[in-house]
């Protein structure tokens, strides 16, 4: 069993940044890939980035150079979040997978709004 645990979400203005971290509660070498999904309101949940190691990430297009995924030690997966948009409104979702199972945080809400 995994546990992950969101952070960082919160009400920022259009341009502003946050920083979403992921705790998991067993080290990420056990868990690939991991990756950050989201929901919109109303809409379906999607993906934004996803990192097997630091030679294998990738990103939605529409967050391209705006957001970064890294593993920040080996329990912790962050997202910084820059230049954000109203359309980045969502909840956030952790993931990993190991072996055939996917395991899923609470998620944390993000709004961009003025």
């Amino acid at each position: 069993q995994v546990q992950l645990v969101e952070s960082g979400g919160g009400l920022v203005q259009p341009g502003g940044s946050l920083r979403l971290s992921c705790a998991a509660s067993r080290s990420l070498s056990s868990l690939k890939p991991m990756a950050w999904y989201r929901q919109p309101p109303g809409k379906a949940r999607e993906l934004v980035a996803r990192i097997i190691n630091e030679d294998l990430i990738n990103y939605a297009d529409s967050v391209k150079g705006r957001f970064t995924i890294s593993r920040d030690n080996d329990n912790t997966v962050s997202l910084q979040m820059n230049s954000l948009k109203p359309d980045d409104t969502a909840v956030y979702y952790c993931c990993g997978g190991m072996g055939s199972r996917t395991y899923w945080g609470q998620g944390t809400q993000v709004t961009v709004s003025s």
